[in-house]
């Protein structure tokens, strides 16, 4: 079978969006002819004064940041959902739209503007953890908020606007598509076997450790099976948990480390501040008991065969569906070799 699967042209099924992504093992082999892209030569200082997120400036809206010295929130001057839309549903025919509403937040992760999370401290990581923990609690317990999206997006190659260390999340009235593929399959996992999908998935991954990046007392790093980009992967916790408010406080930094140890190996790949995006996929905050979710926190990084060489979702992932060449256990291999 892993002949097979390192060779052969073949599809994965993803157990969380039951979904299936093709791969082909030989197509790593062909040379490279497209766009390479032109990395940035210069360091970024610990303090820009054009920046709208460093500490003391003002921002694009007028309003100024105090001095802080940690970890900062705000709601997003120019956020994507408003609390105070005016409700409205049109359903016409095969038209069809209605209001979504709201709140979209800040979270700027260090008031050292040349940072990333690969750059801190677990000590400092810790306390973006923290901070994820009360938004989400704070926010899940609005009657208009049922779901909350913590994520980040890492360099310009993913429409980073500014390079200052800092995520988002947006909450809304609604439950995103990714999330309702991913409740229904772990419900229906769940409704069979009382268990938890990923739990299950875990406890595989962890007796082949095939995929396996890194583990610690609480969490695992690894490239799921089913990953669609090259160098995709996911922190599971070994316990389960609906979302990150149930985590432990002895477990946050255990979290904590797995995400330095992945995004300090990330860097380590091609030696460049790598990119991508990253989110916490958790229980919905509908008021429902949720006992079927697993939460997770995945990171999609674009980079391919360097520094300079993207893969790029277009063609047949566009119009068909995702495929990917280089393997998961190739990926996984890589990248435990850095951590």
């Amino acid at each position: 079978m892993e002949n097979d699967l390192q060779n052969a042209s073949h599809k994965r099924f993803n157990i969380l969006t039951e979904e299936w992504v093709l791969v082909s093992p030989h197509r790593a082999k062909r040379p490279w002819q497209g766009k390479e892209e032109e990395l940035p030569t210069s360091k970024r200082p610990s303090y820009d004064p054009n920046c709208y997120l460093c500490a003391g400036n003002k921002r694009a809206s007028g309003e100024a940041n105090p001095n802080y010295e940690s970890v900062y929130v705000f709601k997003n001057d120019f956020a994507a959902l408003s609390q105070h839309d005016e409700h409205f549903k049109i359903e016409d025919g095969l038209i069809k739209a209605e209001t979504e509403t709201g709140i979209c937040k800040v979270v700027c992760f260090s008031p050292d503007h040349s940072k990333s999370l690969a750059q801190m401290s677990v000590a400092e990581i810790e306390e973006v953890v923290q901070t994820w923990q009360k938004e989400y609690e704070v926010l899940g317990s609005m009657e208009t908020i049922n779901y909350v999206q913590i994520f980040e997006n890492k360099g310009e190659v993913m429409g980073c606007s500014n390079p200052h260390p800092h995520g988002q999340i947006w909450s809304q009235s609604s439950l995103p598509d990714e999330i309702v593929k991913k409740d229904n399959s772990q419900l229906n996992y769940f409704s069979k076997s009382n268990r938890s999908l990923l739990g299950d998935y875990l406890k595989q991954e962890l007796e082949l450790k095939e995929r396996i990046v890194f583990e610690n007392e609480a969490f695992v790093v690894l490239v799921p099976f089913w990953a669609t980009w090259p160098y995709e992967t996911m922190i599971v916790p070994k316990a389960q948990q609906i979302d990150i408010s149930k985590m432990p406080d002895t477990q946050t930094v255990w979290f904590a480390e797995a995400i330095a140890a992945i995004t300090k190996a990330y860097d380590k790949l091609f030696n460049c501040s790598f990119p991508y995006s990253s989110g916490i996929h958790q229980s919905p905050t509908n008021k429902a008991k949720n006992s079927h979710w697993h939460w997770h926190m995945s990171f999609y990084p674009p980079l391919l065969r360097s520094a300079t060489v993207k893969k790029f979702m277009v063609g047949y992932e566009m119009f068909a569906g995702p495929q990917r060449d280089i393997t998961a256990e190739t990926a996984a291999l890589t990248l435990r070799a850095l951590v």
